[in-house]
């Protein structure tokens, strides 16, 4: 089809690739719309439910040390190296602590402003690649998805991966149109891969280099890499990346037989970890069809639209290899990039939060789509492609109704004072996963989100309803905003359900019973392992000691001699608790072992778990 029929039928255009100027035409509505948005679902979350055991806590709680030490470049845990993990993420919200206090907000402050900033990145790569529409609608996409939501309820820096890989390949679409590449786009990316490897490490690096290099291969055009300034780049990405690196090796070096930073950091967190191998191995991994399986339910409701995107790649490819722009294809590139992740992950060790840098790629594609499809003439493929996505929606929400309102009919509400955890059944195999205490819930449990999930499914069903009514009248961005306003809503109800459901997850409620009580002197005694009960740490400020061999977060930092001393083995642990000091014990068993023969009083019960003491 020649250029002029193409104009002439706009449901046959074969762009939507990256033949706009270097420079996209941005919209000041579009901005303040993805703005609201992020507001809506992003800011009004972040100051409920409390902190959570584990990662979320942990992480805040190395912020905290860090600003308390004034130590910036050797983060530490619980008084303890920690030094497994890239410091960015934690610069941010040590940052915020140094600026607003520290507070259960301000702990998720940056990860939000995180959130805002991958959706106008999102927007700004999509608006290079499919216009302005195409721009807003894949970081409407991104920005109402389930996945981006779920996993920035905790503190962990996969949405900030996310946003430096859309940065660095919104630079390197730059250079591909650009006539010779600037330095502003070499250098952004070399700056953008240097952020995400003090983010989360080598795959801050390995990830946009695979997807760029495949891309080049795949085009023809590996000639461009000489383009690109590879010298200056190169110096600009060390001058980044380089400094905390060589700091955190020689503040941490080999003591004795304890090996230093550079052991623990490269070869036992990144090459160990990919092998299965790490020490200790105190991990688990999620099953490789549940990891693939799940990648495609981060990306509902818009999942419906994926297959009609997908569908493009080969015709673009196609057009690649028979030389039509040959240097500019935007879906190509983004199809590439969440492969290259997810085949990454398949071969190693993996939870299933691992796939979220991923998504804003599939928002992307799903967003060009969008874009063709609105611009598709009334009767195209596209708009009965459409039409079919949305009555599968509907079907899925017509679903979801009928199981909601059955489970309504069967959960009632609990007792008024009833502890939540006494109606879950525990299911510890499943704890894998970062959401596996939800499959604890029983159809009794579920009498305490009744109010939630009524609304739930009735969202779901007006939204898919409203979608599919707006797309048979052929109007299809109607239809888009129906479904963003459905899941605005859900993803309040989820908010709902999520703090209900914390104090099975939390134990900060503890931590305020004991803080109520601590005098200088007693003691904090976690009855398994340290992430069990790390809020107790972070609400009280006092460091907690461990009832369980050394493990887990701890293990590597207690190896070193100044590391002070935090494990209990069980006959201290009596002798602590007979001792003349007061000892707080916190634990998950209604009549723990460690007590037998020993007396005792309840402080304390929330969530399953209690604080009981010798005193």
């Amino acid at each position: 089809m020649n250029q002029s029929a193409a104009l002439q039928n706009p449901s046959h255009r074969p762009a939507f690739s990256l033949s706009h100027s270097s420079h996209a035409n941005y919209s000041i509505v579009s901005i303040a719309l993805i703005g609201l948005l992020w507001a809506a679902i992003y800011v009004i979350g972040m100051f409920t439910p409390a902190l959570l055991d584990d990662a979320d806590s942990v992480h805040a709680e190395a912020a905290r040390e860090m600003v308390l030490r004034h130590d910036w470049v050797t983060l530490h845990v619980n008084g303890i190296r920690y030094l497994e993990k890239a410091p960015l993420m934690y610069w941010g919200v040590a940052g915020s602590y140094s600026l607003f206090g520290i507070s259960d907000w301000s702990t998720r402050l940056p990860l939000m402003l995180g959130v805002l900033g991958l959706l106008l990145a999102t927007y700004a790569l999509g608006s290079q690649s499919y216009g302005e529409r195409g721009g807003f609608y894949s970081a409407l996409v991104l920005g109402t998805a389930l996945g981006p939501y779920l996993f920035t309820r905790f503190l962990i820096p996969d949405i900030l991966v996310g946003l430096c890989l859309t940065l660095s390949f919104y630079f390197f679409v730059r250079t591909l149109k650009e006539e010779p590449p600037a330095r502003l786009s070499c250098w952004g990316l070399a700056v953008a891969c240097a952020l995400n490897v003090l983010t989360k490490g080598l795959i801050g690096l390995v990830f946009p280099v695979a997807v760029i290099g495949l891309y080049l291969i795949l085009t023809g055009n590996l000639r461009h890499l000489l383009r690109m300034r590879l010298f200056s780049s190169t110096l600009i990405f060390f001058a980044v990346a380089a400094p905390w690196h060589i700091l955190a090796a020689l503040r941490n070096p080999d003591q004795g037989a304890v090996r230093g930073f550079l052991w623990f950091y490269f070869v036992n967190e990144h090459f160990l970890r990919y092998l299965n191998k790490r020490v200790p191995r105190d991990y688990d991994t999620v099953p490789l069809m549940i990891f693939w399986a799940l990648l495609l339910l981060w990306l509902v409701p818009w999942i419906a639209f994926l297959p009609q995107a997908l569908k493009r790649v080969p015709i673009r490819w196609r057009e690649l290899r028979s030389g039509l722009k040959a240097q500019q294809n935007s879906d190509l590139l983004f199809l590439l990039w969440a492969i290259v992740i997810l085949l990454f992950f398949s071969f190693s060790t993996r939870q299933e939060y691992y796939t979220i840098p991923a998504l804003p790629a599939l928002a992307l594609l799903v967003g060009g789509w969008l874009t063709q499809e609105s611009d598709s003439a009334v009767g195209s493929p596209e708009r009965r492609a459409g039409r079919i996505s949305s009555a599968g929606l509907l079907v899925a929400g017509v679903a979801a109704f009928v199981i909601g309102i059955l489970f309504l009919r069967v959960a009632k509400a609990p007792a008024p004072g009833m502890d939540l955890a006494e109606l879950l059944k525990k299911n510890p195999d499943a704890y894998a996963l970062s959401f596996g205490h939800f499959l604890d819930l029983t159809p009794q449990a579920l009498g305490a989100f009744r109010g939630p999930l009524l609304l739930f499914v009735l969202t779901f069903l007006l939204g898919t309803g409203l979608n599919w009514i707006f797309r048979r009248n052929g109007r299809p961005g109607r239809g888009n905003l129906a479904l963003a306003g459905m899941m605005v809503a859900m993803l309040a109800c989820v908010h709902s359900a999520f703090v209900t459901f914390s104090p099975i997850i939390s134990s900060q409620q503890l931590a305020l019973a004991i803080k109520k009580d601590y005098r200088p002197g007693d003691t904090i005694v976690v009855a398994g392992e340290y992430e069990d009960g790390s809020t107790l740490n972070f609400y009280t400020g006092i460091p907690l000691r461990i009832l369980h061999k050394p493990s887990g977060n701890l293990w590597y930092g207690t190896q070193f001699p100044d590391a002070p001393r935090v494990f209990e083995t069980q006959d201290s642990f009596v002798k602590l608790w007979s001792g003349p000091g007061r000892v707080f014990l916190w634990t998950d068993q209604e009549d723990p072992k460690e007590l037998q023969g020993l007396a005792r009083q309840a402080l304390a019960r929330s969530g399953g778990k209690s604080i009981l003491t010798n005193r």
